[in-house]
């Protein structure tokens, strides 16, 4: 392969994970996004223009937001609504293993909410969540009681994150976590697109006595920008039967249950 086409896939693979950044955040400042992408401001501000010119995301001075996101928040859409059929089934799956009055904890993210749907006509149960989504949908319902965390609102998932978020599950206990996650490399463990949501998850984790990882079967073996930890984090991984033989075996032998949906 020549420099110009390892130099070009190299282009093309940055500025997806730049996409990803911006689906996660919303928006982002050049300086931040040159720093964690390690290239200079020049080079950030020309995957900018090209991203820009491809309809992704418009540019304003000293960085960018994603060009669906106000179209988005107002009609309360989540960004990743792919293999919706797999992440149902997961979220039937997951909720059948929240009992009536339970303490948990709902992560943000398109799978925990079908998880939140499932949740519906159950009894007595306190959810805490960072999700304005989750949040909304099982408010109003009886039998629940819902707290949301503060901090800083991100458009693309409808929910909060950074320190003040994670610092509201500071001392809190919760029978169970049912957590997502951008992707599961066997290697680097839960990996995600941003910075933001590491410490409220870590937060998260910290106060459950068990985790649930959802997951569909699409995000085993792929790898995002940043690590939350290894899978030992997690006691039981919830995915759908697309799941590769090895990969299960594998996440098995690391000491997680894997529950097929």
């Amino acid at each position: 392969m020549s420099g110009g086409s390892r130099s070009r896939l190299l282009g093309e693979t940055r500025r997806a994970k730049i996409l990803a950044w911006l689906q996660e955040e919303g928006s982002a400042r050049v300086r931040t996004l040159a720093e964690a992408f390690d290239v200079s401001e020049v080079t950030l501000r020309q995957d900018l223009e090209k991203m820009e010119a491809d309809g992704y995301i418009v540019r304003e001075h000293g960085g960018a937001f994603l060009k669906s996101v106000t179209r988005q928040v107002r009609s309360m859409a989540l960004q990743h609504l792919d293999n919706m059929a797999a992440k149902q089934r997961i979220g039937r799956a997951a909720a059948a293993l929240a009992g009536d009055g339970e303490t948990i904890i709902l992560d943000s993210g398109s799978t925990t909410t079908e998880v939140a749907a499932q949740l519906v006509g159950k009894h007595n149960m306190t959810v805490i969540t960072n999700a304005l989504n989750i949040a909304l949908m099982l408010g109003a319902e009886p039998g629940f009681d819902v707290h949301m965390t503060g901090g800083h609102f991100k458009a693309p998932t409808l929910s909060v994150s950074g320190e003040r978020s994670a610092d509201y599950f500071r001392g809190l206990f919760v029978q169970k976590l049912f957590l997502a996650t951008a992707a599961i490399d066997l290697g680097a463990g839960l990996t995600y697109p941003a910075l933001s949501d590491i410490p409220v998850k870590r937060a998260m984790i910290e106060a459950a006595e068990k985790v649930i990882l959802v997951a569909d079967a699409s995000k085993i073996g792929a790898r995002s920008f940043t690590s939350l930890g290894g899978l030992e984090l997690i006691h039981t991984l919830v995915t759908d039967d697309a799941i590769r033989p090895a990969d299960r075996l594998a996440i098995e032998a690391a000491g997680v249950e894997v529950l097929i949906a």
